[in-house]
């Protein structure tokens, strides 16, 4: 059985899951009325990482993805679902 090549395009991450993400992240994050800094405390990241984040600027792993859920009071696969971001 012959492999497929990966393409430079399949090796990319999905930009439109972290964008789910980040969106869904900042949703939640509004309405439970916290600042960034606040939600970066209840995670223990920095508030320029959790910004960065909700701009769907970094790759967060698994551990990332479940600290935010936790803070903001939700299951994980809630900031993957992309009918909560209204798209």
């Amino acid at each position: 059985m012959k492999r497929k090549s990966l393409t430079p395009e399949s090796k990319m991450p999905s930009y439109s899951l972290k964008s789910i993400v980040a969106q869904n992240i900042k949703k939640l994050r509004y309405q439970r009325g916290l600042s960034q800094e606040k939600l970066a405390a209840m995670c223990g990241y920095h508030r320029t990482y959790v910004g960065a984040v909700e701009r769907g600027e970094r790759n967060i792993t698994l551990a990332t993805l479940e600290a935010f859920a936790n803070a903001l009071s939700v299951d994980p696969r809630e900031l993957l679902n992309d009918e909560n971001t209204g798209a």
